[in-house]
């Protein structure tokens, strides 16, 4: 096979060089050989398992919830927990993943439960800071419904603490964004916190 040519540094720009070649140039920067049996086809896994790792900056909430809202008198706490997340730290793009729980006290609507590990899927699909994703589903659930109020709490481990820096994997990390009465009245936001964070209630 031959080798593929290399960006020129005479005015070359990046964005019109193909991603593979800019695979193969990682490559070679950290001491490999492209051409190596075992990375010939690297380039091209990485760039399919990049996009759909990332895919969550193609589709928006609204698709993702339809007509999935319905006409309903419940005022009583929704919580679907235990969502599994897997996402892409931003700062090193190393995994982050673990659980998300998401729970809403409808105001005449509600939302098919599928619907929101969906939204947490959107925004775990793109490159994150775990803070910045659990306000950003928080949020989408606030705006899709405009419920009396909203709770989102996260726990996840990160592997840019676990196999660099610190090193320490055992740590945990725990994000939490309230919206509506979860914020402002503390008998709900502990219930809600008392029932995302206790092993399950079924059986």
């Amino acid at each position: 096979m031959s080798e593929p040519s290399r960006p020129s540094g005479g005015g070359a720009r990046l964005e019109d060089v193909p991603f593979q070649d800019l695979i193969r140039e990682i490559l070679r920067r950290i001491g490999e050989d492209p051409q190596r049996q075992g990375l010939v086809r690297t380039p091209e896994r990485i760039e399919k398992s990049l996009a759909w790792l990332t895919r969550g900056y193609g589709v928006t909430v609204e698709e993702v919830i339809g007509d999935a809202i319905f006409d309903e008198d419940h005022h009583n706490m929704v919580l679907v927990k235990d969502i599994e997340m897997y996402s892409l730290c931003e700062h090193h793009l190393l995994p982050f993943f673990g659980k998300v729980h998401v729970a809403y006290i409808p105001n005449g609507k509600i939302i098919g439960l599928s619907k929101l590990p969906r939204i947490v899927e959107i925004f775990a699909r793109r490159l994150q800071v775990q803070e910045r994703m659990t306000d950003q589903i928080a949020q989408a659930v606030w705006d899709a419904l405009r419920p009396a109020g909203v709770g989102v709490v996260v726990e996840a481990y990160h592997l840019c603490m676990m196999m660099r820096g610190v090193e320490k994997q055992n740590s945990k990390t725990i994000t939490s964004a309230m919206r509506g009465v979860f914020l402002e009245d503390l008998r709900t936001r502990e219930e809600f916190l008392r029932l995302s964070m206790t092993n399950g209630i079924i059986g």
